[in-house]
């Protein structure tokens, strides 16, 4: 359970009248995108009011009427859920910069430029954003920011999701301890051992993360693997 302090209210008009709970800021925004939390552990206070910050509590029976039940977190759900969030100026920021680098890392490493076939680093998606002056809401989730931002973004950097297949040999003296690290990073299709006791596998992975492939090829492999692109 939040502290009171670092709570905020959230508020579901309904029948007539407000109602409001305090809730912790981004345990109820998870809950509120559909992400896994429990209520138990938003609420500050497990109470319903009509004004929070002067904790006047609603008739028994205008709860009723409201929602159908008196208990407080099948209550406190519906406002979270139905209702509007009362975030400070900071907790806000706070939220958008957070969200905003990840759908930033998001798309680095699933994005490439179509004419290059190369990952667009942070910093060139991050400039297009700012360009098209993409609005981080902090009420969406992340699917749903990727996705805006991929709209918005398109007409001023060439730019499309896609995975790529490529076909991996480690030597034989690296591949007992290096291919479980390389069959992990994406999806295996195929694998092979060979008689001379290297390893040969084809993986799947976003085309954004090539890069961070061969970078994991060279550490293990001290730059003695074979790569070649299939697609």
């Amino acid at each position: 359970m939040v502290a009171l302090d670092e709570s905020i209210i959230a508020r579901l008009k309904t029948h007539g009248k407000t109602f409001e709970v305090f809730v912790d800021p981004e345990g109820a925004l998870a809950f509120k995108r559909g992400e896994a939390a429990k209520i138990e552990n938003i609420l500050a206070v497990e109470d319903v009011f009509l004004d929070a910050k002067n904790g006047d509590r609603p008739a028994e029976q205008d709860i009723i009427n409201a929602f159908g039940t008196t208990d407080a977190l099948k209550i406190a759900e519906k406002i979270i859920l139905d209702g509007e969030l009362h975030l400070t100026t900071e907790q806000k920021k706070r939220i958008q910069d957070e969200k905003k680098r990840q759908v930033i890392n998001i798309i680095a490493q699933n994005a490439i430029n179509p004419q290059t076939k190369a990952p667009h680093p942070p910093a060139r998606i991050e400039s297009a954003m700012d360009e098209a002056g993409v609005h981080i809401d902090p009420m969406k989730n992340l699917d749903e920011m990727v996705s805006i931002t991929m709209k918005a973004i398109r007409p001023i950097i060439p730019i499309r999701f896609e995975e790529v297949r490529i076909a991996i040999k480690l030597p034989a003296e690296y591949a007992a301890k290096s291919y479980g690290n390389v069959a992990s990073f994406g999806s295996l299709t195929k694998q092979e051992w060979q008689n001379d006791g290297s390893w040969i596998g084809v993986i799947t992975i976003p085309a954004g993360r090539q890069d961070e492939l061969y970078s994991l090829l060279n550490r293990l492999t001290k730059g003695s693997a074979e790569t070649k692109f299939l697609k």
